[in-house]
């Protein structure tokens, strides 16, 4: 069996970065992709087809949200992960509206990421 393909969308390379540290230290994972807006995070997805998606929701171009609906639409089976500053029960609603499985705030990244993937 393959390595899991993992996209990452953030618009902050350093926020990229430290995902991309946290997840590879599975062997069993592997980054395909990232993206730094909405638009790319999309192009990117159908190109590489990944299994994961993390979306930040606050992003250039086109924000999460819609990309994750985008994405969904795409490439359903796809689990998509919702990574945001954002921790509030309107914005975890949002995102589940949009078709995320799985909703992570920023300040909780080291704790939740890899039980989430």
């Amino acid at each position: 069996m393959g390595a899991l393909r993992i996209l990452i969308a953030d618009d902050h390379e350093l926020v990229r970065r430290g995902l991309r540290s946290l997840l590879e230290i599975h062997p069993q994972w592997s980054v395909c992709a990232e993206a730094a807006d909405g638009e790319q995070a999309i192009a990117l997805s159908k190109q590489h087809q990944p299994q994961v998606v993390l979306l930040d929701i606050s992003m250039p171009n086109l924000n999460g949200l819609d990309a994750a609906r985008a994405i969904r639409r795409d490439l359903p089976q796809s689990v998509i992960v919702i990574v945001s500053q954002h921790d509030s029960t309107q914005m975890r609603q949002a995102a589940t509206a949009a078709g995320a499985q799985a909703y992570i705030a920023k300040s909780q990244i080291a704790r939740d990421l890899v039980a989430e993937v």
